[in-house]
């Protein structure tokens, strides 16, 4: 059975780490669900399906502009489901309780104190019930960064492979994801690492893929002052995919459970 609300098999980001959550989370009906990082509802349009109309589900992000798409897809269907604005990483005392917690791709906001931002969570999740997040972990696209550190190298700029250097150490370990959990005391802990491969073409269809230059290329051209060379650089790499593929992420999915009081 097909439903507007599945997972859009045209998605070739969010919908395989959304994939990934669903493996692992434990869902039933009528249970209340805290979406964070919810952007434009995927997954918490399924989710919503899932849980039917005595279930509640809360989406939430901190950007206006992806709530307010996800409210314009919902229109008046699946009332039980709902989006606002929020920082998840600043939730009121006031803020209610959930069954289950999940935020798919929403680690990279957890940013700086990401284990605190766990453990706040925690605090909205009823006893026995379970968080899942996932995330692109460690190890993600380790091959289009050493071909851009490498381009950055016969250059000679220093500067700029610093940063790049620090962009790459900051991305979150499947081992760190483990930690938190583990210090947050949650039970049951499970940690699933799967690789998925990203495809695209060279040149411009590399440099403007909508998921690369919407994110991860982004954050590559910000490690540079200069512009126009970061132009140069990445046109270079763009024209040399073959030394740098297959494009490899990482799926991360953390999944642990609140111990019953």
């Amino acid at each position: 059975m097909t439903s507007r609300w599945n997972l859009p098999q045209r998605d070739y980001w969010s919908t395989p780490f959304a994939e990934s959550l669903f493996r692992h989370l434990h869902l039933f009906p009528n249970a209340t669900v805290l979406d964070v990082a919810s952007g434009h509802g995927i997954p918490a349009f399924f989710l919503a399906e899932l849980v039917g109309p005595s279930g509640k589900v809360l989406g939430i992000d901190l950007s206006e502009h992806q709530v307010a798409n996800a409210r314009a897809i919902q229109g008046q269907e699946l009332p039980w489901l709902r989006f606002e604005c929020h920082d998840m990483r600043e939730l009121p005392e006031e803020f209610p309780s959930f069954d289950r917690i999940t935020g798919n791709l929403s680690v990279m906001f957890f940013r700086p104190h990401r284990c605190e931002v766990v453990q706040k969570l925690v605090e909205h999740l009823n006893p026995g019930g379970q968080i899942v997040l996932t995330f692109p972990s460690l190890g993600t696209f380790d091959s289009l960064w050493g071909r851009i550190d490498q381009e950055m190298a016969v250059r000679g700029l220093l500067a700029e492979r610093r940063r790049l250097e620090t962009y790459i150490a900051e991305r979150p370990s499947a081992e760190e994801g483990r930690g938190w959990l583990s210090q947050v005391k949650l039970d049951r802990i499970v940690v699933d690492e799967q690789p998925l491969e990203v495809a695209t073409g060279s040149g411009p269809s590399f440099l403007y893929h909508p998921l690369l230059r919407g994110g991860f290329l982004d954050d590559v051209f910000h490690c540079f002052d200069d512009q126009r060379l970061a132009d140069a650089v990445m046109t270079r790499v763009s024209e040399d995919i073959d030394s740098f593929f297959p494009l490899i992420a990482q799926r991360c999915v953390l999944s642990g459970w609140k111990k019953e009081e």
